[in-house]
C-alpha cells in the first residue's frame, strides 16, 4: 500500500501543476500529431543528413519506418568518468544496428568537471553549463531526423542538463548510457584524513597531491556519493536508465553487454509507436520517486536544484517544501561517503540502488503506477544485471543486504527520516544536508563571521582568526550574484575547527557540493544577497541560530534593528576567465528555490 504522505506529495504536486503540465503536454502532443520526423524532411535535407552515412544506412534510412536513434554525448577527456565515452561510441552504434536500427551522434554537449573547477572561476559557471547543456542537447535533437535518443552523461550538471534538454522532445523515447565508476583507490576515509593534514599544516603539498591521485586515478566516475553519482541513482529511481546499470566499472566485461541492452531498449521503444515517450516517463509520480530515492540514500544537496529544474522541463512546480514533507516519512537506508566510509562500488557489491528500490517498493515508498524505459510499473527496477553466459541478465535483489553498515532493510534504517532538512526563518529559506552530522552538531548558535569571498575565510582560517565557536556566513554566492559556485573547498578547514571542539557552522546563498560532510551547512539561502535577501544584512556578531532539529534558520536581532540596516553591496564580480560570457545570464537566472535556471 502507497504511504499516504507520497500521495498527498505527489497529488498536490499535480494540483499546483495542473496548468503548466497542460502547457507542456500541448507542446508533446503538437509534436507527436505532427507524425514521424523524417518523411517532413525534403530530399535536400534528407541527403544533408545522411551524408556521412555509411552506404548501408543511407539505404536503411530512405527505408519508411526505419527507426534513427539520436545519440548526444558529453564525452571529453577531461572529466574522467566521461572519457569512456569515446569508445563507447561506435559499439553503441553498432549495437542499434543489431538491435535493427540505425544510430548517429547528434551532437555533443559541454560537459565541465567540477572537481578540476572547485574553488577556481569556472566554477561560477558550474551551475549556470546545466542549461547550456539542455539547449545543446535541444540543438542536438532539432535536425528533426530522430525517432528516439541515447544520452551519454553521469556527472553533477550534466544528467539533468540532459534531462531538461530531452524533454523539450517528450514525444520521443530516450534512455540514458552510464559509463560506470572507477575502481576503489585509497579509502575515502584516508582522502578525508590527508585533506584535513592539509588544512591544519600537519602535511604538504606533494603528500596531499600523492592522496588525491590515488583517490582518482582513472577513467570511470569518482567513486564517493556526490551528485554524479546521486545522478545515476535518480535514473533508475525514475526508470530511466537500466537497472543497477550505474555502478558497473568500465573495464567490467558486463559493461559493454548492458551498453548493448540499453541501446535494444531504445530501438524496441521507438519501434512500440505507443505514443509513450519521455513526456509519459516523467510524470509527477516519477518526480516524487527521484525525491524519495535522494532522501532514502542521502544523496547530493544539489539535487534540490537540479529535481525542481527538471520537473519545471516537464510541467510540474515542485519546490522544497515537498522534499521536507517526504524526508518526514522516508527512512535513510544507504550509507555512502561522505554519509559512511564505502564508496559506491562498495554499495553496488553491498545490492546497490536496486535492494533500496526493491524495498522502498515493499514499504510503500514509491509511486508504482510509472512508466519506464521497461513498461509499466518500477518492480523491474529492483533487480541487478549479472553477466552470465556472456549476456546481461537481471535477478531479483537478496532478501538481505550484502553489508549491513552499507545498506538497510527498510525496518531497520540508519535513521526513520531521510538525510535532508528544510530551514525557514528570519534569514530565508535553506536546505542542509543531515546524514553525515552527528547528533551534537545538529544545534549551533553562535556569533556570526561573515565574509562576501571564500577565499576571505580561508585566509582567516590560516591566520588563527577562527579558533572559537562561530556560524561563517559567506553570502553573494547565489545564481545571480556569481553563478551559486560550491564552496566544497571550505570544508576541510571548518572541520578541523569542529574536530577541535568549536561549534561551527556555515550559511551561505552558495552551494556545498554533493560531498557536503559532517559541518552544519545550511546553503542555497533564498532570497540571495544579490537579490535583497536577509543574509546581506547580516553583520560580524550578530547571533545566528542553526538548528536542523526544528529547522530553524534565526539572527538574533532586534527586527526593527535589523530591518533598518543598509544590505551590503556586495563585491564586483571579474570578468575575466569566461565570466563575462555569463553577465546576462546572471541578470536573468531564477532563484535556488526554483532551481536556479535561466531557462
Amino acid at each position: 500500500m502507497t504511504h499516504p504522505k507520497l500521495l498527498e506529495v505527489t497529488e498536490r504536486i499535480k494540483a499546483r501543476s495542473k496548468d503548466t503540465r497542460a502547457t507542456y503536454e500541448a507542446r508533446v502532443k503538437a509534436m507527436r500529431d505532427a507524425g514521424p520526423a523524417r518523411p517532413h524532411l525534403s530530399c535536400g535535407n534528407l541527403a544533408h543528413a545522411i551524408a556521412a552515412c555509411s552506404e548501408a544506412d543511407k539505404q536503411k534510412l530512405m527505408e519508411e519506418g526505419m527507426v534513427n536513434i539520436g545519440i548526444v554525448s558529453a564525452y571529453n577527456d577531461m572529466l574522467s568518468a566521461h572519457q569512456p565515452y569515446h569508445q563507447k561510441l561506435d559499439q553503441v552504434k553498432d549495437a542499434v544496428i543489431q538491435a535493427g536500427g540505425v544510430a548517429q551522434m547528434a551532437g555533443g554537449v559541454p560537459a565541465m568537471c567540477d572537481g578540476v573547477t572547485q574553488g577556481q572561476p569556472g566554477m561560477e559557471m558550474s551551475l549556470f553549463s546545466r542549461d547550456v547543456i539542455a539547449q545543446a542537447t535541444g540543438i542536438a535533437m532539432c535536425h528533426n531526423v530522430f525517432d528516439g535518443g541515447l544520452l551519454f552523461g553521469i556527472c553533477d550538471k550534466i544528467v539533468p542538463g540532459l534531462l531538461i534538454g530531452a524533454l523539450a522532445f517528450g514525444h520521443l523515447p530516450f534512455v540514458f548510457v552510464p559509463a560506470g565508476p572507477m575502481p576503489t583507490g585509497i579509502s575515502n576515509s584516508e582522502k578525508a584524513k590527508v585533506r584535513q593534514q592539509f588544512a591544519s599544516g600537519e602535511v604538504g603539498k606533494k603528500e596531499l597531491l600523492q592522496s588525491e591521485s590515488r583517490a582518482y586515478h582513472s577513467p570511470g566516475t569518482c567513486t564517493f556519493y556526490g551528485t554524479a553519482n546521486t545522478n545515476q541513482m535518480m535514473l533508475e529511481m525514475m526508470g530511466l536508465q537500466l537497472p543497477g546499470s550505474s555502478f558497473v566499472n568500465p573495464g567490467d566485461g558486463l559493461r559493454e553487454k548492458l551498453d548493448a541492452a540499453a541501446a535494444k531498449q531504445v530501438v524496441r521503444l521507438a519501434e512500440a509507436k505507443n505514443n509513450i515517450g519521455l513526456a509519459e516517463m516523467v510524470t509527477a509520480e516519477a518526480v516524487v520517486n527521484g525525491i524519495v530515492g535522494l532522501l532514502a540514500t542521502g544523496g547530493s544537496t544539489n539535487h534540490t536544484l537540479h529535481i525542481v529544474a527538471i520537473a519545471a522541463a516537464a510541467g510540474y512546480i515542485v519546490n522544497w517544501q515537498d522534499f521536507s514533507d517526504l524526508s518526514e516519512v522516508v527512512p535513510l537506508l544507504a550509507r555512502v561517503y561522505p554519509n559512511g566510509t564505502a564508496d559506491v562500488n562498495a554499495f553496488q557489491d553491498a545490492g546497490g540502488t536496486p535492494f533500496v528500490i526493491k524495498e522502498l517498493l515493499a514499504g510503500g515508498l514509491l509511486n508504482e503506477n510509472v512508466h519506464t524505459i521497461l513498461g509499466e510499473g518500477l518492480e523491474p527496477f529492483g533487480e541487478m544485471p549479472a553477466l552470465v553466459e556472456n549476456q546481461a541478465v537481471w535477478r531479483l535483489s537478496p532478501d538481505e543486504p550484502g553489508d549491513d553498515m552499507i545498506l538497510r532493510k527498510i525496518d531497520n534504517p540508519f535513521q526513520h527520516h531521510g538525510g535532508l532538512t528544510v530551514f525557514k526563518g528570519t534569514l530565508g529559506e535553506a536546505v542542509m544536508k543531515t546524514s553525515a552530522i552527528k547528533d551534537r552538531h545538529l544545534i549551533v548558535e553562535a556569533p556570526a563571521v561573515v565574509f562576501e569571498d571564500q577565499d576571505d575565510l580561508l585566509t582567516a582560517y590560516k591566520a588563527g582568526e577562527l579558533e572559537k565557536d562561530f556560524v561563517a556566513v559567506i553570502r553573494y554566492q547565489g545564481p545571480k550574484a556569481n553563478g551559486m559556485p560550491e564552496l566544497h573547498k571550505l570544508t576541510p578547514s571548518l572541520g578541523v575547527l569542529q574536530d577541535k571542539g568549536f561549534k561551527v557552522a556555515l550559511v551561505t546563498d552558495g552551494r556545498m557540493s554533493g560531498a557536503s560532510g559532517k559541518v552544519p551547512a545550511a546553503i542555497h539561502v533564498t532570497p540571495e544577497a544579490a537579490s535583497g535577501g536577509a543574509i546581506a544584512r547580516v553583520k560580524d556578531g550578530d547571533i545566528v541560530r542553526v538548528d536542523a532539529t526544528t529547522g530553524e534558520l534565526l539572527v538574533l536581532v532586534g527586527e526593527a534593528e535589523f530591518d533598518a540596516r543598509t544590505p551590503s553591496s556586495g563585491p564586483t564580480v571579474p570578468d575575466t576567465f569566461g565570466r563575462n560570457l555569463f553577465a546576462g545570464v546572471r541578470g536573468i537566472v531564477g532563484p535556488a528555490g526554483q532551481g536556479g535556471s535561466f531557462i
